[in-house]
């Protein structure tokens, strides 16, 4: 289990925020200086797939699921046991990556999505254009990852799921990104590139059906390549978020994972509907596997494998037929199985091949690792929730982090050293980690000073949210 501080006095408000200020204001100080000697900055390579199970890939134990580029991804590189995102689900999870901010620090503390649809409504066009899934976005005010790497020289490039707004003033290219090809909102059928009936897919600031009837996965690999292609004598930023192996959003139920059949065949015949189902989820996981194995190839044969940053982690818990072994929960809960999640890193020089990481990490973690990496300089105003954790990957030092939290509407979570708190509408308790990570044994009656102590730093968490400078969109400033 990661070594972990186990008492830590309450700081309070005031503390809480001098703290994330101070921490900012070094970490902008320790970019510039990261890069050592004559080296080229690194490119990175950030991969998200959508609702995978932390028990969804070779390499964490599954032995029917088939994964070998990123079994050999993490046998190249280093397995994390620990690591986290910060919302059971897609918009904040992904809103926090790109931010390095807590969803209730930065404004996207929920979903940018029309609920009807899951009891069979479907949008008029007229109807669309204003509801709440096609108007809300991230703050304007927040800075994303690209934004920041752009004055070090990066090109940036997203193909896939976005996910942080659909008006023009959200779209990725308004936001840092140089290019981007893929669909705006949370979810879409994987070959009429629709959701519940609505054409999804962009082009730069332009919608299209260019690619209509093509496999999502294969085109977002396209575009990886067509833009990792082009960066010749200029660093690349390219954020691969798949929209595998989440279900298709259309108004059939149950509604299906779509994978193309060569994938389905590649596993036994099914007995039932339900076997069926996963065999459908394993094998648009196959899928985006082989697509990720095109694009690391390209960096290996273009000579850019040693100068690469390759990440890959799921987004949120694995939901429906995913495997999330051992973990209670799944997407949508505040439970390990909905916000732990398989993450795989290569860093060549950095990380070590072939290494397993048990510390406490964090996707908030990635923003202020990258910049120290690249030399990018995050202004030291904006407060950050993440630590450069280069040091911990290598295996030199422990994880700074000690602590994180969770608030999904009614839902509230709390990890202080090996210590879990929940309180949910799906189930509450204290949890001790490190021998109870299937959260089984509510130890509430049994230590209630530990209790206290995590539900102390739960509170000093959300005085600090809610003194933070405030962000839409659900925000009332």
């Amino acid at each position: 289990m990661p070594i972990c501080s186990t008492h830590r006095p309450r700081m309070n408000r005031r503390g809480f925020l001098q703290a994330a200020a101070s921490g900012a204001a070094a970490l902008a100080a320790s970019c510039a200086t990261r890069r050592h000697g004559s080296a080229p900055p690194p490119n990175i390579l950030l991969i998200v797939s959508d609702d995978q199970g932390y028990n969804d890939l070779g390499c964490y134990g599954n032995d029917t699921i088939i994964t070998p580029c990123l079994d050999r991804l993490a046998a190249e590189g280093v397995r994390l046991t620990d690591f986290y995102v910060t919302w059971c689900a897609c918009t904040p999870s992904r809103g926090s990556l790109l931010t390095g901010r807590y969803p209730q620090r930065n404004g996207t503390y929920d979903m940018y999505r029309n609920d009807k649809p899951d009891y069979g409504y479907k949008y008029g066009p007229e109807e669309y254009a204003v509801s709440p899934e096609r108007i809300l976005g991230m703050d304007t005010r927040e800075v994303l990852l690209p934004q920041v790497l752009d004055p070090a020289g990066y090109a940036s490039g997203i193909f896939g799921k976005w996910d942080l707004g659909q008006l023009r003033r959200f779209l990725p290219l308004q936001r840092g990104f140089d290019d981007f090809y893929g669909y705006v909102n949370t979810g879409i059928d994987y070959y009429t590139h629709e959701r519940y009936g609505v054409p999804s897919m962009y082009r730069n600031n332009q919608p299209t059906t260019e690619d209509r009837g093509t496999y999502t996965t294969d085109l977002f690999k396209r575009e990886a390549l067509r833009f990792i292609r082009g960066r010749e004598g200029r660093p690349f930023f390219c954020y691969l978020p798949f929209n595998a192996p989440h279900i298709a959003s259309v108004l059939e139920r149950p509604r299906p994972v779509q994978a193309p059949e060569e994938y389905k065949q590649m596993y036994p015949k099914a007995a039932a509907d339900a076997e069926q189902r996963r065999i459908d989820h394993m094998a648009s996981l196959t899928a985006m596997d082989d697509a990720i194995a095109e694009v690391l190839d390209l960096i290996d044969a273009s000579g850019q494998r040693e100068n690469t940053i390759v990440i890959f982690f799921s987004d949120n818990g694995g939901s429906g037929t995913a495997d999330n072994t051992p973990l209670r929960g799944r997407k949508g809960q505040v439970f390990e199985g909905g916000i732990r999640v398989p993450c795989i890193i290569r860093w060549p020089g950095v990380v070590p091949p072939g290494t397993v990481c048990t510390e406490f990490l964090s996707s908030l973690d990635l923003f202020p690792t990258l910049c120290a990496a690249t030399g990018a300089r995050p202004s030291p105003d904006i407060p950050l929730d993440g630590f450069d954790i280069a040091p911990v990957l290598a295996g030199r030092e422990p994880s700074p982090r000690t602590e994180m939290f969770w608030k999904r509407r009614g839902d509230c979570a709390a990890r202080v050293g090996n210590w879990k708190w929940v309180d949910s509408a799906k189930g509450s308790g204290l949890f001790d980690l490190a021998s109870d990570i299937g959260e089984e044994h509510d130890l509430s009656a049994e230590r209630p000073e530990q209790l206290a102590r995590v539900k102390a730093r739960y509170d000093a968490w959300i005085d600090a949210m809610e003194n933070a400078e405030p962000r839409g969109p659900f925000r009332d400033y």
